[in-house]
């Protein structure tokens, strides 16, 4: 037991540094993509993101502009990558223990409905609008953590490994919402063919194949066919990822956590940073009074900075106020308030979500939502930073007092 726990807390460090530094890059790289939006280069920007790319064979081919190239292609990759995670830490990490698992889910829940129902009485007489309503339920897990590691050991490492749970159910949920209510009109021939192409993944992991090529290949070829078929294809990435198996013919090897760190660095310091210029770029030029006012942006920026924290915190004082779970191990409710702000850095997947919700039809509220997407997200880390810093301040002050008087 302490080699397994010992092997989870080694995991939780390093896939925590790793984010940090992730969550640098993705600042970085948003930054450069609101300063070319709003330069004389704003027309190269816009440019490259719509230029042309296809691939084919005979036939059959598939031509996108690059921005969906990588908001459908790269971001399988990282929800292929989330899906591992999710399911190495439901069969052998945080989330594998009940006891731990339920006040990060319960934190969850909270910090998903409440966020949603402030966008929704924002935009309750624009059915249009009311399409983005998950978009500030989401947690940036690379900045939230990031921000968090900041503060170095003034936070306890319960609470790392709480909002660690809390941000991989809450992607867990944002799967769910993107296959229940982001998909477009069906083709039942290509749903179809994913369903024999998951058929045979799932064939793979009961005959106990324990290469990743033949996954890899398969979840290749379920991509291709989740995309024409109307349903969103990052989902594609998911369903390869749960039929990894966890343990191959050795148990000293195994396959889930071996493709999981090899794709680690590869989503952290590539794919996010790529997809947050892509998709930040913000111009401020034809930003007013009305813009910065207007509903859709005004029900993000709340539901992050006041929607988010609200519920996480609520619901997870409510389950320890009764004692159905008890608060992470060292952890003071003020520094549970502080983490709860921290969840409301949307960022990466709140600008994900926004993609979908707002990509037909509502080509009016693709800079609105970035805008609400980004204050809010900078708010949130900016409060939940200066409170888990107070807090981490005045424990230190009344440990010296205390030692001063003995």
């Amino acid at each position: 037991m302490a080699r397994r726990f010992n092997s989870i807390e080694e995991v939780i460090k390093k896939f925590v540094k790793l984010e940090s530094t992730s969550g640098l890059l993705l600042i970085g790289a948003a930054v450069l993509a609101m300063a070319m939006a709003n330069s004389p280069l704003d027309h190269l920007y816009d440019q490259l993101l719509q230029t042309p790319a296809a691939v084919s064979v005979g036939a059959f081919g598939i031509s996108k502009p690059l921005l969906l190239w990588i908001n459908d292609g790269l971001m399988a990759v990282f929800f292929l990558l989330i899906g591992l995670e999710v399911k190495r830490e439901i069969l052998d990490g945080e989330l594998s223990d009940r006891s731990k698992a339920a006040l990060p889910a319960i934190a969850a829940v909270g910090g998903m409905l409440v966020p949603a129902l402030i966008y929704v009485g924002f935009n309750a007489g624009d059915p249009t609008a009311l399409a983005g309503w998950a978009i500030p339920a989401a947690t940036d897990i690379a900045f939230a953590l990031g921000v968090l590691s900041l503060l170095g050991n003034r936070v306890p490492e319960s609470l790392k490994v709480f909002l660690l749970a809390l941000a991989i159910i809450d992607d867990l949920a944002a799967i769910a919402i993107v296959a229940v209510f982001f998909s477009g009109d069906l083709s039942v021939l290509a749903l179809a063919l994913a369903a024999l192409a998951m058929a045979g993944l799932l064939l793979m992991n009961r005959l106990g194949v324990s290469d990743l090529g033949p996954y890899l290949v398969v979840g290749v070829v379920l991509w291709v066919f989740v995309l024409k078929s109307g349903v969103h294809a990052t989902l594609a990435g998911v369903v390869t990822a749960f039929a990894i198996p966890l343990n191959g013919k050795s148990r000293t090897l195994s396959p889930l956590r071996a493709l999981e760190h090899r794709l680690h660095p590869w989503v952290a310091y590539g794919i996010m940073p790529v997809f947050a210029f892509a998709n930040a770029g913000l111009s401020f030029r034809l930003m007013n009074s009305d813009a910065l006012l207007h509903s859709v942006p005004l029900g993000i920026f709340l539901g992050l900075v006041v929607g988010k924290p609200t519920g996480v915190f609520l619901l997870s004082w409510g389950a320890t106020a009764v004692g159905f779970v008890r608060l992470p191990k060292g952890a003071r409710l003020v520094q549970l308030l502080g983490v709860a702000m921290l969840c409301g850095i949307g960022f990466t997947m709140s600008l994900f979500i926004a993609s979908l919700a707002f990509e037909a039809g509502a080509t009016e509220y693709f800079m609105a939502d970035r805008l609400g997407i980004l204050a809010g997200s900078l708010v949130s880390g900016l409060l939940g930073f200066l409170t888990l810093w107070a807090a981490s301040r005045t424990r230190r002050a009344v440990a010296t007092a205390n030692g001063a008087n003995g």
